[in-house]
């Protein structure tokens, strides 16, 4: 049986979308007759023993912390990483080494590999240079974007081969001089077998939260716009608390939902406050990953209402995926991560980025389309089905190992097919 270390910044059981893409891959791989186990760097801040089970999964973790100035201080995070991942290869002996972005992760693993002669293929999930001017941590053309960038070539020129997430990846990788040739696209997926039926909506939950007013011929449910996740300031949820006044003005009973948090919560609070639309708007916080499905029944619609940015031209997300396969409709600003997800009209609906009023009209346009709401939610979940669910694309990762195995792994990796 072939056996893949996957090398990762962080991993179950903490949350987030790198872990739920981490969990994705490797089940998938499992059903298609991998072995599979993953190896954290000291990012990893949750507690647990050395080498921890997650959800059925086997992780190794590495011990231990670094200081001194910057780039120093990396330098020997790297170092440390790599003898943790060594003593993972000496114990368990993995035919193929598969490092996810960031780069630090890339650059241990590189280390390890060159020196057992084992393939590397390495992730690249985000450009964590752009993902740090995206969350207010760094600055584009600073020394710190410059030196990131530059190791992230400096691994993709070590790796075997080199997969990416999404088509604006991979691009921005051939433009830099990387051969089309060694790069495999990977989409965003969904692991369906965790989707079932969607849950019903909760009408106690819905009337705690004001999502139902009394009519003429008894309780009348609002329509609910939500999102679910992490408020970054390219998410842009300022713009779409900046849209709902204009959206009540043509949908006067609907309501804006709003769970998760974040380093913008704050600040996203108090502009929710003073708005002439305060009374419509609903802050949950951050709430545990079993109840998250209770709050996606309360949404007709999910907005997606990014800034546009080098992050967000390039990255695809994956949380518009998670709606449709929620059977939720789709609103996302017209930028380049959303246009490789969302086909305007058929799957969801695009609007102009930075520009609440355009937010406002596209939300109350599907909202008055009630007529096209099941089409649209049809078109979704097809549009996962056939081309994002792991079941079906985590398939190609075979490819990829093949490519790069010596010939006694390629036999395995046969057989495993």
């Amino acid at each position: 049986m072939t056996r893949v270390l996957h090398v990762l910044d962080h991993s179950l059981p903490m949350q987030s979308g790198y872990t739920f893409r981490t969990r994705a891959i490797l089940k998938a791989q499992e059903a298609m007759g991998f072995e599979v186990r993953g190896v954290t760097g000291i990012r990893h801040k949750a507690a647990g023993p050395a080498v921890e089970e997650a959800d059925g999964l086997v992780f190794h973790r590495t011990s231990g912390s670094v200081d001194g100035p910057p780039v120093l201080r990396e330098w020997r995070e790297i170092g440390l990483f790599a003898e943790s991942i060594e003593r993972v290869v000496h114990e368990w002996r993995p035919d193929v080494l598969h490092a996810h972005s960031p780069s630090l992760c890339g650059a241990a693993a590189a280390r390890v590999a060159r020196r057992h002669g084992i393939p590397l293929v390495y992730e690249i999930r985000a450009f964590w240079e752009d993902a740090a001017v995206g969350n207010g941590t760094g600055r584009e053309g600073s020394l710190k974007y410059r030196l990131t960038r530059a190791l992230e070539n400096r691994v993709v020129s070590r790796a075997d081969a080199v997969v990416t997430i999404c088509d604006g990846l991979r691009q921005d990788l051939v433009a830099r001089g990387v051969p089309a040739g060694k790069i495999t696209l990977m989409p965003n997926g969904v692991d369906l077998s965790l989707f079932g039926a969607p849950p019903p909506r909760d009408p106690a939950l819905a009337r705690e939260l004001g999502f139902e007013v009394d009519g003429p011929a008894g309780a009348l449910a609002c329509p609910v716009i939500g999102f679910i996740g992490s408020f970054y300031d390219y998410e842009g949820l300022d713009d779409l608390i900046a849209a709902m006044p204009l959206l009540l003005e043509r949908q006067p009973l609907a309501r804006l939902l709003l769970v998760g948090g974040g380093p913008r919560e704050e600040a996203l609070r108090a502009q929710a406050l003073a708005s002439p639309a305060a009374g419509a708007i609903r802050f949950i916080g951050r709430v545990p990953h079993q109840d998250v499905e209770r709050y996606y029944a309360l949404a007709d619609m999910m907005a997606y209402p990014r800034k546009k940015s080098r992050l967000t031209d390039l990255v695809t997300p994956l949380k518009p995926l998670e709606a449709m396969a929620q059977g939720k409709l789709v609103a996302a600003s017209d930028v380049g991560g959303h246009r490789e997800l969302v086909t305007h009209g058929k799957t969801g609906t695009l609007f102009a980025p930075d520009d609440p009023a355009a937010c406002a009209a596209a939300l109350a346009g599907l909202l008055d389309a009630r007529e096209s709401w099941d089409a649209y939610r049809q078109a979704g979940l097809q549009h996962v089905r056939e081309r994002h669910d792991w079941a079906v694309n985590a398939g190609r990762y075979r490819d990829v190992y093949q490519m790069v195995a010596p010939l006694d792994a390629r036999k395995r990796l046969e057989t495993a097919a």
